[in-house]
């Protein structure tokens, strides 16, 4: 008798699919089992769209750089993006640019050279603050690919549990510790635990690499800075001397 109830619940199961047995389970495993799903669908789409847009500023950044370091006028690559930018980069060399047309450097003759490095200053802060709203707009979203990977284990656990909960509620109401009074929870508890880990394990591998991606470009970003700083206190003295030069 117990080979035949073995071999029959066997055949049920081999019968049944993954769906049917994740339909079969009781509500709470199936709102766990859907969130999980749901985190995973929703992460895989962060994670393309973020994928798509890095590569796109990457792409868009190193045309702005080849224009920008090609030795032509400054003045005339600001013209060209206009208030467009399309990428980090170039708004931060817009906001810049702004500060610099903006400046009153020439208007006065006894303190020229306050005024150019407050400019700079000015400058600079200006790259700083476009610069962190661009990088915030990247990393919008990202926390819920962390939340994802470091809740969603913890949810299927929570499923692990509820299916062996049954298990044993199971083997009470039957009052027979056999395998087809065992398998609806085992099953439950299995899925739940897998589907946390199918939902975990892409959002933390790319939660990590996107921002490693983040944080380097970032740095060229400050690198960026850096360079455009230097040629503007350049250009700062260069238009200090021929004021002083002119006699003014």
């Amino acid at each position: 008798m117990e080979t035949q109830a073995l071999s029959d619940v066997v055949n049920t199961a081999a019968q049944m699919s993954m769906w049917d047995l994740v339909w079969a389970s009781d509500t709470v495993t199936k709102v766990v089992m859907i969130g999980l799903i749901a985190a995973s669908v929703w992460s895989w789409a962060i994670i393309f769209e973020k994928y798509a847009t890095l590569r796109h500023v990457k792409k868009m950044s190193k045309k702005f750089e080849e224009a920008f370091w090609s030795g032509g006028s400054l003045d005339r690559l600001y013209d060209a993006i206009g208030n467009r930018p399309r990428d980090p980069m170039s708004a931060m060399f817009l906001a810049a640019m702004k500060e610099w047309r903006r400046s009153d450097i020439m208007k006065s003759k006894t303190d020229r050279s306050l005024r150019g490095a407050s400019l700079q200053q000015r400058t600079e802060k200006a790259m700083m603050v476009c610069m962190d709203k661009e990088l915030e707009d990247l990393d919008n979203r990202l926390g819920f690919l962390a939340s994802t990977g470091s809740v969603a284990p913890l949810v299927g656990l929570f499923g692990t549990v509820w299916g062996i909960i049954n298990s044993f509620n199971a083997i009470a109401a039957t009052q027979s510790n056999s395998l087809s009074a065992m398998a609806p929870g085992i099953a439950e508890a299995l899925f739940t635990t897998a589907f946390g880990l199918i939902a975990a394990i892409p959002a933390v591998v790319a939660y990590n690499m996107i921002t490693t991606q983040i944080d380097r470009y970032a740095n060229r970003l400050e690198n960026f800075i850096a360079e455009f700083s230097t040629i503007l206190s350049r250009e700062i003295d260069d238009t200090t001397l021929k004021a002083e030069m002119a006699g003014e």
